[in-house]
């Protein structure tokens, strides 16, 4: 969807061929897609973008999501079974979760109830209240069981926005950032966007996801527009992603 009469640039212009390793398409399993044909939708209009490898990661969160691999599997399996009814076709749809670092994650972890992407990755989460009591800790462990942490969308975190100090702590500590594609836009609001450019200014972004959860979401991605230097800055990460997570 190349917008040649535009002096400025939309960001989908340059999705193509992404994979997209953070969204919330399965359906009914948490606070993403409700239904099927909400999913199914987000999938056409993932294609349409020329995103047609996804990796959904629902949320796993003690109290609020209480999905394991069973709830995450089948939903994903329902979903593939509509797209075969629905003839969708040239679509890589694969499933992980994004978990919380929350008080009951290092009981899932042990147990190996988790969902990591390409079996090596693991994304996670913290409030967006406060940061995990326990955040450090469960880091060492991902990484004890052989896991690689990424710390999903780090620009929303606001109590980490007063300096770079904790995210630079966290990356020497070896932990992946993911950052949300809408975060570049006005989705989130003016905070979040300014943390989103310092840390691609910084070097400190390693991938990108949407985080996508429903149509809205989806076509306020298709609003955002970008300007030639972070074109060049997120070239890179978009190639880094793919080469990653396109064996799912």
């Amino acid at each position: 969807m190349l917008h040649f009469f535009s002096s400025k640039k939309f960001l989908v212009d340059y999705l193509e061929g992404l994979v997209d390793i953070h969204n919330h398409i399965l359906p009914g399993i948490d606070d993403g897609a409700k239904t099927v044909e909400e999913s199914i939708l987000l999938i056409k209009g993932f294609a349409e973008l020329g995103i047609s490898s996804i990796i959904a990661t629902p949320h796993i969160m003690h109290h609020y999501y209480r999905n394991n691999q069973e709830t995450i599997k089948d939903s994903l399996l329902i979903l593939k079974n509509e797209l075969l009814k629905e003839d969708v076709k040239d679509i890589s749809l694969y499933a992980a979760a994004e978990h919380m670092i929350d008080d009951n994650f290092e009981s899932i972890l042990e147990s190996d109830d988790i969902m990591p992407i390409e079996s090596h990755y693991l994304l996670v989460e913290m409030s967006y209240l406060q940061a995990s009591i326990n955040f450090d800790d469960a880091i060492q462990k991902i990484k004890k069981q052989g896991y690689f942490p990424i710390l999903a969308h780090p620009e929303r975190y606001l109590y980490l926005h007063e300096s770079l100090v904790k995210h630079n702590e966290y990356k020497k500590q070896g932990v992946l950032y993911q950052l949300n594609l809408l975060s570049l836009g006005k989705y989130y609001g003016k905070q979040v966007k300014r943390m989103a450019f310092k840390l691609l200014e910084e070097g400190l972004i390693d991938f990108v996801g949407s985080d996508v959860h429903n149509p809205s979401q989806l076509n306020s991605l298709k609003e955002v527009q970008v300007n030639d230097k972070t074109i060049k800055t997120l070239q890179p990460i978009l190639e880094k992603t793919n080469l990653h997570f396109n064996n799912s």
